[in-house]
């Protein structure tokens, strides 16, 4: 049986299922839902990064928290969400 492997970042949680959306050439293109308890402990939190391996028929073979990825997107949205705060208002935004 074939497996492929995807970026998946944990979007949500609603109750006690996370909601992985997955990614490919940094596009989401899927996304699957488990159990809480089926996460990686030291990554079951909004946000985290996971590789994601799926069989052929799409099941969850495998989940492995990518702790490096997980704090350089933080560091990347923060930058970003900094850099607009400091943005100066438009004339017509005053």
């Amino acid at each position: 049986m074939s497996t492929h492997q995807f970026t998946g970042v944990i979007d949500r949680f609603e109750d006690d299922l996370a909601v992985i959306l997955l990614e490919a050439c940094g596009e989401v293109i899927d996304e699957v839902v488990l159990d809480r308890a089926e996460l990686p402990a030291d990554g079951a939190e909004t946000n985290a990064v996971l590789t994601v391996t799926l069989t052929s028929d799409g099941e969850v073979a495998a989940l492995e928290y990518e702790p490096g990825e997980t704090t350089g997107r933080k560091e990347k949205a923060q930058s970003r969400f900094d850099r607009l705060a400091e943005r100066q208002p438009k004339d017509d935004e005053q």
